[in-house]
C-alpha cells in the first residue's frame, strides 16, 4: 500500500494533469476472504514463522499449472470480480500493480478476456517471488540488479524490466536539515542518535529494549517510535523520565522523515519499504526479526551491502550498538554506503516507464 501511494504522489505531483487512483484490493472483495488473506497471514507470521517460510518457498517452487495453485487462483478470482468491474468503470489508461494478487488477475484477463490496458509491476523487496511473474505484463520495476536477473531468469524480456528501486514517499527524498529537525523533537543536534522502530519482535517489549540500550556506556540519544501502541508508548513515557534528554518517546506520525533526519541509524525489520525509506535518508540499519521469505532476503541484500548489522535477540542488539559507539568510523562508511544505494526517486522513475509506453498491451 505505501507503494502504491508513493506512485499516486508521484503522479499528482507531476506536470500534465495526471490522474492517478490507488485501488486496495482488499477493499473489493467479500470480508471473509478479506480475513483469511490478511489476518492469517499476520498470524501466521506472528506466531508460526517457521511455517510461514516454508510456505513462501513451497508456493515459490510449485509449478503454475499444479492443481494447488490453480485452485488458489481460481479461489481469487471469484473473491476480485468486484475489483475488475471496478477497473474497468475507471477504463484507465495504465496500471501499476504493487502486489502479485492483482497482476495475477489480471494477467489472466488480459489472456482470457481480451483486457487491454497496459499492467505493468512493482516488485516491493529485494527478491523475487515466483507469483510476482505473469506473462503479458507491459513492464517490470525492480529493486536492484539482482531481482532484475532473476526477473529475466524466469522468462521477462530484458527490454521490459527496469531497476528503478522501491517507490517511497516524496517526503524521504527531500533534503532535510539535521539541526532544524532535532529542535523539533527537543533533541541534541550534534549527539549520536538511534532510532527504534516498530514493535521490537524477537527483542522483547520497546521499553524493555529502550532500557537495555540506554543502560550501555556512551553518549548517544534513542528515539523510540510506537506507532499505536498506546501501552508501549506510555511505558517509554514513564522511562523517558528516568533519562532526562536521553529518550524520545513518539506514537503514531507522520514526520517519521524528519525523526530519521535526526538518527545516525535505524533498528528495524528489514521490509522492502522501510528499508528503502532508510537507504534513501543514507541511514544504515541494524535488522531484526525477519519474517522467514522475503524480510529474510532483504535482509541478506541489506547486510551484502554492508549497509547493516543483524541483532538476533536482545544481548546481540546491545553489542551492535556498544560497537558502533566505539567504531563511530565505521557508522559513518555504513551511512555513506546506504546513501549510495538508495533510490529516493523511485516513484518518479517508474511513472516516466509508464508514461513512456504506448497505450497498447505487449
Amino acid at each position: 500500500m505505501r507503494a502504491a501511494e508513493a506512485i499516486r504522489a508521484a503522479a499528482n505531483a507531476a506536470p500534465g494533469g495526471i490522474e492517478a487512483t490507488h485501488l486496495d484490493v482488499m477493499d473489493y472483495v467479500p470480508s471473509a476472504f478479506r480475513k483469511m488473506y490478511t489476518e492469517f497471514y499476520l498470524k501466521l507470521v506472528n506466531k508460526a514463522p517457521a511455517l510461514w517460510g516454508y510456505l513462501y518457498q513451497a508456493s515459490n517452487d510449485a509449478r503454475p499449472d499444479s492443481t494447488m495453485q490453480q485452485l488458489r487462483r481460481g479461489l481469487e478470482r471469484l473473491n476480485t470480480r468486484t475489483l475488475m468491474t471496478a477497473i474497468e468503470e475507471a477504463q484507465p489508461d495504465a496500471i501499476v500493480c504493487t502486489h502479485f494478487l492483482p497482476a495475477e488477475i489480471l494477467a489472466r484477463a488480459i489472456r482470457k478476456r481480451g483486457f487491454t490496458t497496459p499492467v505493468w509491476v512493482q516488485v516491493t523487496d529485494f527478491d523475487l517471488h515466483r507469483m510476482w511473474v505473469h506473462e503479458n505484463m507491459a513492464g517490470y520495476f525492480a529493486g536492484n540488479e539482482e531481482v532484475a536477473y532473476r526477473m529475466r531468469r524466469c522468462g521477462i524480456p530484458s527490454e521490459r524490466i527496469h531497476v528503478t528501486g522501491i517507490p517511497i514517499m516524496p517526503a524521504f527524498g527531500q533534503a532535510l536539515d539535521r539541526a532544524e529537525c532535532a529542535r523539533e523533537f527537543g533533541l541534541a543536534p550534534s549527539t549520536t542518535t538511534f532510532l527504534l522502530m516498530g514493535g521490537g519482535a524477537g527483542l522483547g517489549s520497546l521499553d524493555t529494549v529502550a532500557e537495555r540500550l540506554l543502560a550501555l556506556e556512551g553518549t548517544f540519544q534513542l528515539i523510540v517510535l510506537a506507532g499505536k501502541n498506546a501501552k508501549a508508548l506510555a511505558a517509554l513515557k514513564v522511562l523517558a523520565t528516568r533519562f532526562p534528554g536521553r529518550l524520545l518517546a513518539q506514537g503514531f506520525t507522520d514526520k517519521v522523515e524528519r525523526l530519521m533526519a535526526c538518527a545516525d541509524l535505524v533498528i528495524t525489520k528489514p521490509g522492502g519499504l522501510t528499508s528503502s525509506e532508510c537507504l534513501a535518508m543514507g541511514l544504515p540499519m541494524i535488522v531484526n526479526s525477519p519474517i522467514p521469505g522475503q524480510e529474510e532476503r532483504n535482509a541478506d541484500y541489506l547486510l551484502e551491502q554492508g549497509v547493516a548489522l543483524k541483532a538476533v535477540d536482545g544481548p546481540t542488539l546491545e553489542y551492535r550498538i556498544a560497537h558502533l559507539l566505539a567504531h563511530p568510523d565505521q557508522l559513518a562508511a555504513m551511512g555513506q554506503r546506504a546513501r549510495a544505494l538508495g533510490r529516493a526517486h523511485a516513484a518518479a522513475d517508474v511513472l516516466d516507464h509508464v508514461l513512456a509506453k504506448p497505450a497498447s498491451t505487449p
